[in-house]
């Protein structure tokens, strides 16, 4: 593995990351959106990652006459990606409050299954995750730039 395939790994974990933190953000925004253009109140979505082996990161590969030969720690590498973004299906939270607008006959208003201080928490070790990328790049740029000043 070289450098560049190092920070391909990196980036594709930041790139879920930034996903991730999107719905994170958009879950507590709408923590107590009681109406959606589709009718009901907000669903809380959550993110799933696979992993995602170099080759389709862009794996290096060597050509042969005998076809192709690859790195077999290469292909061992893996990078991730954004599998899913799940809608929650749970029934929503019924609170009582009769005075409120969207309130049901007897008086409930249904809000999304979203726990703030939960999605705070996701949201931190996201953000703890997407610095631990940039650190890993920016650990990567500076070997290159090394390699670049002791060739001089």
């Amino acid at each position: 593995m070289d450098l560049f395939q190092a920070m391909q790994i990196s980036a594709s974990g930041l790139t879920a990351q930034r996903i991730r933190m999107n719905i994170l953000a958009s879950n507590l925004a709408n923590a107590n959106t009681t109406k959606t253009p589709e009718g009901g109140p907000f669903r809380r979505k959550d993110v799933y990652f696979q992993t995602i082996g170099l080759s389709e990161l862009s794996a290096r590969s060597y050509p042969r006459e005998a076809g192709r030969f690859e790195d077999e720690l290469d292909r061992q590498l893996q990078g991730v990606q954004v599998s899913q973004v799940v809608r929650d299906a749970r029934a929503p939270r019924l609170v009582y409050d009769p005075n409120h607008p969207d309130a049901n006959k007897d008086g409930y208003i249904a809000l999304p299954n979203i726990t703030v201080i939960s999605e705070m928490v996701s949201m931190m070790n996201s953000q703890r995750s997407f610095e631990a990328g940039v650190t890993a790049i920016n650990a990567g740029k500076s070997m290159v730039n090394k390699a670049l000043t002791i060739g001089r």
